[in-house]
């Protein structure tokens, strides 16, 4: 679980900033927004189908 550590004198504004910047950079939000309903099995086919693609788009990019 990520955690952030408010400095002394830090608006908590910022904070939340890093916060929210630790949650996306883990997946975390995008995972609370998938389980919030449910997925038919067509749904996560597609759902997978896509992130693989996009998974081999960038290893290709990369490596080329």
């Amino acid at each position: 679980m990520p955690e952030v550590v408010v400095k002394k004198g830090e608006p908590i504004d910022r904070a939340l900033k890093r916060l929210k910047n630790k949650l996306d950079a883990e997946g975390i939000m995008e995972e609370v927004r998938r389980l919030r309903a449910f997925e038919t099995p067509s749904q996560r086919v597609r759902r997978k189908a896509k992130a693989n693609a996009k998974r081999i788009k960038m290893k290709f990019r990369f490596t080329a």
